[in-house]
């Protein structure tokens, strides 16, 4: 699903040439995803409930999208986190205009602790991320809990470069958030 019509028709054409997929191309769907709508999208797109990956990287209102979806219920979400907000369990107030970047291009998502609190609620658990701590990776609880177990966030922000990433907070850090 993506909101740009320009990617889309991109998307289409690399897979309709490439040669892994032109039997069976993956399906694109245009459309901006707001909570109001990603049941119905998904719901038209006729995946069963339990898939096995989803992944979320809207910028913007992933957590608001996740928190809205009931219609599957996926064994494995990756998910962008924002770990600008460091520590702090907040996330930016829901927009479903928004578009990235926004007023400001640190000023959208929620943190890593507040994604990996919904996905506590949701019935998952936190058990690692990319390098970088921004793409956080959930399993669904009851699933692989001995092979794959879950990590404290900590875990999510510990590479190196995620401390001058925490410092740009400073010019957002008066702007409005809702602590989860």
């Amino acid at each position: 699903m993506e909101g740009n019509a320009d990617k889309v028709r991109r998307g289409r054409e690399f897979y309709r040439k490439h040669p892994d997929s032109r039997l069976y191309p993956p399906k694109f769907v245009e459309a901006m995803v707001t909570r109001e709508n990603i049941n119905d999208l998904v719901g038209q797109s006729g995946l069963p409930e339990d898939i096995d990956l989803m992944s979320v990287d809207i910028d913007g209102n992933d957590y608001w999208v996740w928190d809205a979806l009931t219609c599957v219920a996926p064994k494995v979400v990756i998910i962008e986190t924002h770990i600008e907000f460091g520590h702090r369990s907040i996330v930016v107030p829901y927009d479903p205009r928004y578009v990235h970047p926004g007023k400001h291009p640190d000023y959208h998502g929620a943190s890593p602790a507040a994604m990996e609190k919904l996905a506590r609620k949701k019935g998952y658990r936190l058990i690692g991320s990319n390098e970088y701590g921004f793409n956080t990776i959930y399993v669904r609880r009851g699933l692989a809990d001995d092979l794959l177990p879950e990590v404290p966030v900590d875990t999510v922000l510990s590479h190196p470069r995620n401390a001058a990433r925490a410092a740009r907070f400073d010019a957002i850090r008066d702007w409005d958030y809702l602590e989860v």
